[in-house]
C-alpha cells in the first residue's frame, strides 16, 4: 500500500523522524481528507484545526532540535467523543450533555500526547455508548466506508470508520460490550480490548462519575498491530493512589513464531447464530494458520457451560451500566423484574433483574464470575490463545428503529436478535481478559471481518503479537474502494 494516508502510525512516525515530511504537512493531508470524505461518512464530529496546527508546528520545531517527544511524534490522531479533551464537548451522544465542555484532558489523552501525537478531532458514538451502531441526536449517523448503507459498528464506530477511510493516523476507544472489537471487525481495522484495569479510564466517564465501571476498558484502534502495542503501552500504567507503590510491566510474548502457538478455536456456539458467510471466511483463515504451523484444536472449550457464562456476563454487564439510567427508568425495570416469571431468561427479563439487583445479589454473581476466571486459567494451562468471531455477521444495514433489544439482523437470511452477539463480546470481557481484533480478509459479500484473539490475564502483548504474526502471514488492513 503506497497511499501515505493509509500507512500505519508507526510508519508515519518513522517518515517524520527521517524528515521525509513534516508534522504539519502530514496533518494537512489528513485535514484535507476529512474535508473531502467526512461529509458522507460523518465519522469525525469535532475538529480543532487551529489547535492541531499549532501542535504540529511545535512538533516540527522540537524535531529540528532533535527533541523527539515519543514513538508517535507528530502522528495525527482523533479520539472517541467520550474521552475528555480540554475545551471540547464530551456528550456520549446524550442531548442533555451537548453543552458539557471538558475542563481538562482524560489521562489517556495526556499519555498519548506524551507519546507525541497531534490530536485534531473527536469521533462519533451512539447514545450512551450503548449500540453497535453509531448515531445520536447531536451528531447524526456515522456510515461504514465499505458500504455507507451499513453500520461501522459501535460504540467506537466513528473511530473505526475514520481509520478505514484514511482520515486519521490512530485512534482510541472504549469497550464494555465489544465497543472496540466490533467496530474494528465491521470496518476492517485492528483493535485491542486490554486486560481490565491496566489502561486507566480517568477522564472517560459521564459527569459526576468517578469510580471506574465494572468490565469497561479503554484501548487503541489502528491500521496495524505494531500501532496497537505502542498505543497500549503508552496509555497503560498505574494511576491514582496505587501509583505510590505499584508499577505495571506487561510481559512480552514468550512465543515468537506462528508455529510456537497452540490455540483453541471456537467459531460457533448455541448462544449466537452465526452467518455462514462470516464463518467460512474465518475458517479459511484458521486453516491458513494451521498450514503455517499453528497448533489448532477446534474442540477446545474455555468453560464447561457457555450458556451459564453468558448469563453471568449479561447480569454483571447490565448491573455495570445501571448507573447510566434515570430514576424513572430504574423504577420501570424494578416493577417489571418484580412481576416477571422467575423462569424467564429472555434478554429483557435479564436486564430488568440486573439493573435493579441488590449489592448482596451482585456479590453472588461476582462469585460466579470468579469461578469462571478459574476455568479460563485452567484452559490457559494447556493453550496459548482462543480464537473466536467478534460478531454474528459482517456489518449489517443501518437499523435505528425502536430499542436495540427489539431489533434483529439477518443471519443466513433469517432474522436473529441483534443482542445475541453480545455472547462473543462477553466471553473475554466478563473475566477481564485481553482480546485483540485482527483483520481476517473479506467475506464473499465483499465486507471486512476480524478474528478475536483472546489471551490469558495480562497477556496483552501476546494477543497483539499473534495479530502481528497474522498480519505478516495472511495480510492485515485492506483499504475500502473510493478513498485512495
Amino acid at each position: 500500500m503506497t497511499d501515505l494516508h493509509y500507512l500505519t502510525a508507526t510508519q508515519l512516525a518513522k517518515k517524520i523522524r527521517d524528515k521525509e515530511l513534516s508534522c504539519l504537512e502530514l496533518l494537512e493531508i489528513y485535514l484535507d481528507r476529512v474535508s473531502r470524505h467526512n461529509p458522507v461518512l460523518n465519522a469525525i464530529i469535532v475538529l480543532d484545526e487551529q489547535g492541531a496546527r499549532a501542535r504540529a508546528h511545535e512538533a516540527d520545531q522540537a524535531l529540528a532540535h532533535a527533541d523527539i517527544w515519543g514513538p508517535l511524534h507528530g502522528v495525527p490522531m482523533t479520539i472517541k467523543e467520550s474521552f475528555n479533551v480540554a475545551g471540547q464537548p464530551t456528550t456520549w451522544g446524550v442531548p442533555t450533555l451537548k453543552d458539557n465542555i471538558a475542563l481538562g484532558d482524560a489521562l489517556a489523552v495526556t499519555r498519548m500526547k506524551a507519546a507525541g501525537v497531534t490530536l485534531f478531532g473527536k469521533t462519533n458514538v451512539p447514545f450512551m455508548l450503548a449500540d453497535w451502531q453509531s448515531f445520536n441526536e447531536i451528531y447524526g449517523t456515522t456510515n461504514n466506508p465499505w458500504d455507507i448503507t451499513r453500520t461501522p459498528g459501535g460504540s467506537s464506530g466513528g473511530a473505526a470508520a475514520a481509520l478505514a477511510a484514511g482520515m486519521t493516523g490512530i485512534e482510541a476507544g472504549s469497550d464494555i460490550g465489544a465497543s472496540i472489537r466490533n467496530p474494528a471487525h465491521y470496518s476492517g481495522v485492528f483493535g485491542h480490548k486490554p486486560t481490565m484495569g491496566i489502561l486507566p479510564t480517568t477522564g472517560h466517564a459521564l459527569p459526576g462519575k468517578n469510580v471506574p465501571a465494572d468490565i469497561s476498558v479503554i484501548g487503541p484502534l489502528a491500521r496495524g498491530a505494531n500501532d496497537l502495542e505502542i498505543a497500549t503501552l503508552a496509555m497503560a500504567g498505574v494511576d491514582g493512589r496505587n501509583a505510590r507503590g505499584l508499577t505495571l510491566k506487561l510481559p512480552s510474548s514468550r512465543k515468537k513464531h506462528l508455529k510456537d502457538f497452540k490455540v483453541g478455536v471456537l467459531l460457533e456456539d448455541e448462544n449466537c447464530a452465526q452467518d455462514g458467510d462470516l464463518t467460512d471466511q474465518l475458517q479459511a483463515k484458521i486453516e491458513h494458520l494451521a498450514r503455517r504451523g499453528v497448533q489448532i484444536d477446534d474442540k477446545a472449550r474455555p468453560v464447561a457451560d457457555t450458556k451459564r457464562a453468558h448469563l453471568i456476563y449479561l447480569m454483571l454487564l447490565r448491573a455495570a451500566t445501571a448507573t447510566r439510567l434515570s430514576d424513572d427508568a430504574l423504577e420501570t425495570h424494578r416493577n417489571r423484574a418484580f412481576a416477571s416469571d422467575p423462569d424467564d431468561f429472555s434478554y429483557k427479563a435479564i436486564v430488568d433483574r440486573a439493573v435493579t439487583m441488590s449489592h448482596t445479589e451482585w456479590l453472588v454473581w461476582n462469585e460466579k464470575r470468579e469461578l469462571l476466571c478459574r476455568e479460563w486459567a485452567a484452559f490457559f494451562d494447556s493453550y496459548d490463545l482462543l480464537l473466536t468471531p467478534i460478531a454474528a455477521s459482517a456489518a449489517f444495514p443501518h437499523n435505528q428503529a425502536g430499542e436495540r433489544a427489539d431489533r434483529t439482523i439477518l443471519v443466513n437470511n433469517t432474522p436473529e436478535p441483534e443482542v445475541d452477539q453480545l455472547f462473543w463480546a462477553g466471553l473475554p470481557s466478563a473475566v477481564f481478559l485481553p482480546a485483540t481484533c485482527a483483520p481476517a480478509g473479506l467475506t464473499r459479500s465483499g465486507l471486512p471481518c476480524g478474528l478475536q484473539i483472546i489471551g490469558s490475564h495480562m497477556s496483552d502483548l501476546t494477543t497483539i503479537h499473534f495479530a502481528r504474526l497474522m498480519e505478516e502471514s495472511i495480510g492485515g488492513f485492506v483499504a475500502p474502494e473510493g478513498y485512495a
